[in-house]
């Protein structure tokens, strides 16, 4: 069967391609800056801290650092290598709104990312009391880059309003107090971790460490387990004389928001998809053009590009014909 090429789509709005809608800077220089940062959340920590976290820019951007705005007013630096941080000194019982731009070698600052809110917790008055530790920590390893970390809700006595996770003793991530699990990703393979849970209140009282969960993750190279789409389907639609193909996926579990795919069509690259908005945590779906021609087989296949950066495991490979 003759294979029929896909058309390049653009599409500037809530689902977008990677490639549309791009940014030039703002220096007048030649080349581009990065682009702007997605998947950007924020969560109050405490009655007076927020953790702010978004995707790392793709690697060939040549992200050097990202910068950290509350309203207007830059509040933080943060090196190219990490993609989250807490901001502290805040209010209680306030209402923030976050930024995120990346900068790169050459001092060229991206976009802004869109707009994210987080209020902060009322204050508790005279509250030294810490939570209690978090037990039943357990974990294991999903492939050569991810683990699935989980545990049993801390108890306090005014309510536990976030979970730290620890690599050793670097905290990396943060969750909200009603999250007992997580997934962290951009792991490497081979390698022997360990991790540790500590629950916070609104007085930003910590708690002592849950246990040390110890894994090593799979060696060799990166066999998708894990960070893949799960429940990929795929169908082929025709209406007016035209096919199209109607895909739909269940996102992988990630520390993070996963907004940019690509969808891969008889092993290539067809179209990478971002949300622009909020994107689906939940099953999410997209439809594309395939031709006017009857009987052409297709082979089709999808990727999620993870919180740090790096593409995730592609999903199983689904079979469809044109007005079959």
């Amino acid at each position: 069967m003759r294979r029929v090429p896909v058309p390049a789509l653009l599409l500037c709005g809530t689902l977008t391609l990677a490639v549309s809608c791009g940014w030039g800077g703002d220096d007048g220089e030649t080349g581009s800056a990065p682009g702007a940062p997605t998947g950007v959340t924020a969560a109050a920590g405490s009655a007076t801290s927020v953790h702010v976290m978004w995707n790392a820019v793709s690697a060939e951007a040549g992200v050097s650092g990202y910068e950290v705005y509350r309203g207007p007013t830059k509040i933080k630096d943060v090196p190219g290598s990490e993609h989250m941080v807490d901001v502290t000194r805040l209010r209680p019982s306030t209402a923030y709104v976050f930024t995120v731009r990346a900068r790169d070698a050459d001092g060229r600052l991206g976009p802004p990312s869109r707009e994210v809110r987080a209020t902060t917790p009322a204050a508790v008055a005279a509250d030294r009391s810490a939570p209690s530790r978090p037990d039943g920590v357990r974990g294991r390893t999903t492939g050569s880059r991810a683990a699935q970390l989980s545990w049993e809700a801390a108890t306090d006595d005014r309510g536990v309003v976030s979970y730290d996770i620890h690599q050793g003793d670097t905290k990396i991530h943060s969750v909200g107090g009603t999250q007992t699990a997580t997934v962290v990703t951009g792991l490497r393979p081979g390698t022997r971790y360990s991790f540790t849970v500590r629950a916070r209140d609104a007085a930003d009282n910590v708690s002592p460490a849950s246990a040390v969960v110890r894994l090593t993750t799979a060696p060799g190279d990166e066999d998708g387990r894990g960070t893949a789409p799960t429940g990929f389907r795929a169908a082929a639609r025709s209406e007016a004389g035209a096919h199209y193909l109607d895909l739909s996926w269940v996102p992988p579990r990630a520390d993070g928001e996963i907004t940019e795919y690509e969808i891969q069509l008889d092993g290539r690259p067809a179209t990478s998809l971002v949300w622009g908005g909020t994107a689906p945590r939940g099953k999410a779906s997209y439809s594309f053009y395939l031709g006017r021609e009857d009987g052409v087989r297709h082979r089709v296949r999808i990727r999620a590009k993870l919180p740090d950066g790096t593409w995730g495991g592609f999903s199983a490979e689904r079979t469809v014909t044109t007005g079959g």
